[in-house]
Parts: structure tokens; sequence; C-alpha cells
């Protein structure tokens, strides 16, 4: 791999890790954040949720506004929206000025994560160098999703819950500089081409709506009101967006991308990675806080072990692909997660850190680069150089969707099994009901992932025999 593509590298992979450190830093900081504020337990919880529903709303605008208007600027444009949002955050002294600031946030990351993914993809061409990279990303996440917890303990704890919307001030502005300099230009040659106002207005409203319901979901139920009625409301618009889309002359989504077998399956699995795993994070550390008795700190820290095997075995996933084939890499990534989930699902109220969670996390560990790197790999492997930012708004939003509905689904499981009571043993099954459920999913996964075939050859990306088996 050439130096500067490295660096390139190096500078996307700490982007996507604070990304996802974003998500899980704000929860560690929230009752500091209430303590302070004087803000409501119902407030508090939009202050997590406003970034994840501006987030997972502008994932698909964002990836194809890379590819038309240019994938750098649009990088650099995301990243200072992400500071200036930080800097209000770390500034408010309400309420209502902080939850915006969150949603501006989640506005920023979008524009960030979506244009990230499709530098990659354009420095990268598809083969070992791309699967490489792809795992050092896939590293990254799994790394930011244990260390936000940990960072979110100590900053809390040392400096105050101001300190963790600081830190994105400056690493946001350390990554704006770098950007600059180490990353090229690209874009589609769209001299003369519209750009689909409508499809993109309809989509962007009918996702914001529906990570709204899903969140929503979570806090008031299934069944309420304020769940069901986002919930019709997105579903009419993103009817409205396939008709649109099947009319535009220049449609922000060529439906016929959807036809593609391989693409459309990638999608789908990297929903239910994410909706079996995103919990899993947050449910051990409860587990460990709430039932073994750790400090938030120590809870945080107790995910170490899995996210130093993710960084450990994401490397090694290019060569993995390239020995046994894009399929069989994916279906026994899918099967770990499942195994470490159904082990997780035996947890004990009068458990320990070593018995109870360390062996599963670190199976977890396995699993989890492996389904996130060839889960990105088939999305992307059959999009042209046009349809890079486009590929990559698809299977991030995939992602980030999953991760809501699997938060949303098994926090509702949890919580029906353990019923109002806060004993341990109670919440323990709760914990217990969670975990298999997700192992279910995982499961499911693993069982699709047999479906996988290479792309067909007409396509200008073709299959190669170590990409996929089939």
């Amino acid at each position: 791999m050439a130096p500067h593509r490295r660096l390139a590298l190096a500078l996307l992979a700490c982007t996507q890790f604070m990304l996802i450190l974003d998500t899980a830093i704000i929860n560690v900081a929230v009752p500091s954040i209430g303590s302070e504020l004087g803000i409501s337990p119902t407030g508090l919880s939009w202050v997590a949720n406003a970034y994840l529903i501006t987030f997972g709303g502008l994932l698909l605008f964002s990836g194809r506004a890379a590819d038309l208007f240019g994938r750098k600027k649009l990088f650099v444009l995301g990243l200072a929206l992400l500071v200036l949002a930080s800097l209000a955050g770390a500034l408010a002294d309400d309420a209502a000025w902080l939850i915006t600031a969150r949603a501006v946030q989640g506005i920023g990351a979008a524009l960030a994560a979506a244009s990230a993914f499709a530098l990659l993809l354009t420095l990268f061409a598809d083969g070992p160098e791309r699967h490489k990279a792809l795992g050092v990303f896939a590293a990254m996440a799994g790394a930011g999703g244990a260390a936000g917890t940990v960072l979110g303990g100590v900053l809390t704890s040392w400096l105050g819950w101001r300190s963790t919307f600081v830190l994105n001030v400056l690493a946001g502005v350390v990554l704006i500089v770098c950007a600059r300099r180490l990353l090229p230009e690209a874009r589609e040659d769209d001299a003369g081409r519209g750009f689909d106002v409508a499809g993109a207005l309809t989509v962007t409203g009918g996702l914001g709506l529906l990570a709204y319901a899903l969140v929503n979901a979570g806090e008031e139920g299934w069944t309420a009101a304020t769940t069901l009625v986002p919930a019709a409301l997105a579903a009419v618009l993103l009817v409205a967006f396939v008709v649109i889309e099947s009319r535009a002359a220049q449609p922000l989504l060529p439906l016929r991308v959807l036809g593609r077998p391989t693409l459309r399956l990638a999608n789908v699995l990297g929903g239910l990675s994410q909706m079996a795993l995103f919990p899993m994070f947050f449910l051990v550390s409860l587990y460990m806080q709430a039932v073994l008795g750790f400090e938030p700190v120590a809870g945080g820290l107790g995910l170490l072990p899995l996210s130093l095997v993710v960084v450990m075995v994401a490397g090694a996933a290019d060569r993995l692909i390239g020995r046994f084939g894009l399929r069989a890499v994916m279906t026994a990534g899918f099967t770990l997660i499942a195994a470490g989930l159904g082990w997780l699902s035996m947890l004990s109220a009068q458990g320990t850190f070593s018995a109870d969670v360390l062996a599963p996390s670190v199976v977890l560990g396995v699993g989890l680069p492996l389904a996130a790197v060839t889960t990105n790999v088939a999305a992307t492997m059959d999009a042209g150089e046009e349809e890079v930012g486009l590929a990559s708004g698809l299977i991030n939003t995939s992602q980030q969707f999953g991760s809501v509905l699997g938060l949303a689904v098994l926090t509702a499981v949890a919580s029906a099994r353990t019923g109002p009571s806060d004993d341990p043993v109670a919440l323990t099954n709760g914990f217990q009901a969670a975990f298999l459920v997700a192992a279910g999913i995982s499961l499911a996964g693993a069982l699709l992932s047999l479906a996988l075939r290479a792309p067909g050859a007409a396509r200008p990306a073709p299959a190669r025999a170590d990409v996929a088996n089939g």
C-alpha cells in the first residue's frame, strides 16, 4: 500500500472512530448533563436520540450528494458542521440548545460518514487492498464503541461532561487540516446534471421520521401514538420517494441499483449485524454496572478485550477472504456472533466478569469484524466508479437503522422480561432474553449469507475468484 494512501486511510479510519465514539460517549455523560442543566429524563433521552435521528435520516442523501458534488468537499463540510455543533454543545445552558446541537452533530456525522466511506472506495480498488482497508474501518468501529464508554466515564469524572464535546472540536479541527492535505478530490463528471430535489426531500424526511419512530418506540412503546403517527408518515414519504425515483430523469437512487441481488442482500445483512451487535455494547456495560457492581469506567474497560480482538482479526480479514472466499468468511462471522450472543444469554446474577463476559466477548470480537468487512465488501463490490457514494450511503443507512431498530427491540425485550424490578436477578433475566433474541437475529444472518453470489459479469466491477464463492 502506497504511503499517501496509507495516510489517507489512517485519516478516514480516525474519522470513523470519532463518529462511532460520539454515539457511545454521550450515554455515559447523560446523568451529569441532567444534574447540571436540570433536564428531565425524557429530555435527556433526546440528547442522545437527536443525533441518531438526523444521522440515520441523512445518510442516503449524503452518499449520493458526495458522488455529485465532490466527496472531499462533503467530507470536510461534514467535519466542519460537527466541530461547530460540538462547540455549541459544549457551551449549552439548557435542554433545547443542547438537543439542537446534537441534531446538527448528526447532520455533520452523516455527511462525513458517507463521504469517508466513498473516499475509501475511491482510493482502493476492489480486491485485497480494499478488503484490508475495510478491515481497518471495522477495527476502528469496534474500538470506537468500547472507547466511547471508557472515555465518557473518564472525561465526565475528571473534566466534566462538556469535555466530551470539546474532544470533538479538537479532533475535528485536526481531521479537517489533515483532510485538506491528504485526500484527493473525487467526483463524477456531472456537467449539466440536475439534482433530484424532490427525491432528496422525501427520502430524508421519510428516513428521519422512521428513525424518530424507532427511537420513540424504545421510549414510549410500539403502540404509542407518538410512535405510530411518525411511522405512518415515514411510510407515506418513502412510498412517494419510490414513485418519484421511478419517474425522475436524474434520480437520487436509481431503482435498478436495488435490483442487484448482491447489493440488496448485503444491505439486509449489514442491518441484521448491527441490529444484533449495537445493543450488545450497551447491554453488556449495563450488566457489569447494574448486576456485577462495576463503576462506569470499569464497565467500559470490560469491553476492551473485545475491542483488541476486533482490531487483530480485522487486520487479517483480507487474507481470510482471499483464502476461503467472501461467502464462507461472512457465514463464519455471523455464526460466531450468534455463538457469542448465545453464550451471553447464559449470564448469571451471581456471575463474574471472567466467567460470564470475557470468553463470549472474545468470540464476538472474532465474529464482528468478519461480518462487518464482508458485508461492506459485498455491498460495494458491484458499484461503478460513479456510484461509490450511493453504495456507501446505502450500506451506512442499513447499518444505522439496524442499530436503532436493534436497540429499540432488544431493550424492549429486556424490559418486558425484567418488569418493574431493579433486582439483579430480574435484570439478568432481561439481559438473558435480549441476548437470546440477538443470537437468533445473527443466526438468521448466517443462514441468509449462504445465498450470497458474486455480481454478474456485466457490471463494471466484475467478481473475482478470490472474492466470493459461487
